[in-house]
């Protein structure tokens, strides 16, 4: 009996597996990227035109736009989108944000981990959006100290809290696999605002909860 064919419906999906996949680019910018790369790949001495090779200028291209996609998304925004009035005054902590960007220097990517607190004011803020935030900023060519200060500020801006802490740990490629090569370096940078920075012991407690194994 004939194996019957996965039917799809207009937008991608797989009505055997329920895969889906939607891919929003721009198609002008796929194309002049692409064309970018495919020089690129030929000046480098390959051959844009073998097998292997034929699509990579548009995958390029693609992986581009997804890795730069946050200068298109308004960080500020997405924090106002989900704050609520909340007495609660102790300290709100994220850790273990995954990150990943790509070093304005030589656009290799560097990644790591965001920990981001912050002690409510009489507002607090849906989780998630702290993470949405990390990412808005690290979606661009960066470098970690700007990147760090960039969510301290949004979440400060848009929350005014009692303070904010911001610590980014990264392993930066341009820095293992190329330059010094050292293969076990990591970057630490941290930012601070009110009671992080004016107050010993808060900053304390936030290092402590960063460095332990609650969860």
């Amino acid at each position: 009996m004939a194996k019957k064919k996965s039917a799809k419906n207009n937008i991608g999906e797989d009505e055997t597996t329920g895969y889906v996949k939607v891919d929003k680019y721009n198609q002008g910018l796929v194309k002049s990227v692409g064309d970018a790369y495919h020089k690129l790949i030929k000046d480098l001495g390959e051959n844009p035109k073998r097998e292997g090779l034929l699509k990579t200028p548009e995958r390029a291209a693609k992986a581009m736009q997804f890795l730069m996609q946050g200068y298109n998304i308004d960080a500020a925004a997405i924090m106002r989108s989900a704050i609520f009035k909340e007495k609660y005054s102790q300290m709100v902590l994220v850790k273990d944000i995954e990150l990943y960007s790509l070093c304005e220097h030589h656009m290799l990517p560097f990644f790591g981990k965001a920990h981001i607190a912050y002690i409510p004011n009489g507002k607090v803020v849906g989780l998630s959006k702290i993470p949405r935030v990390v990412d808005a900023f690290a979606r661009r060519l960066q470098l970690q100290e700007r990147l760090t200060d960039q969510i301290r500020d949004c979440i400060d801006d848009a929350l005014e809290p009692l303070g904010v802490a911001v610590v980014i740990e990264a392993q930066h490629l341009c820095m293992q696999m190329r330059g010094v090569q050292k293969q076990n370096s990591v970057t630490t940078t941290s930012a601070f605002t009110g009671e992080f920075l004016e107050n010993e012991k808060t900053r304390e407690e936030f290092i402590s909860l960063i460095r332990s194994t609650l969860h």
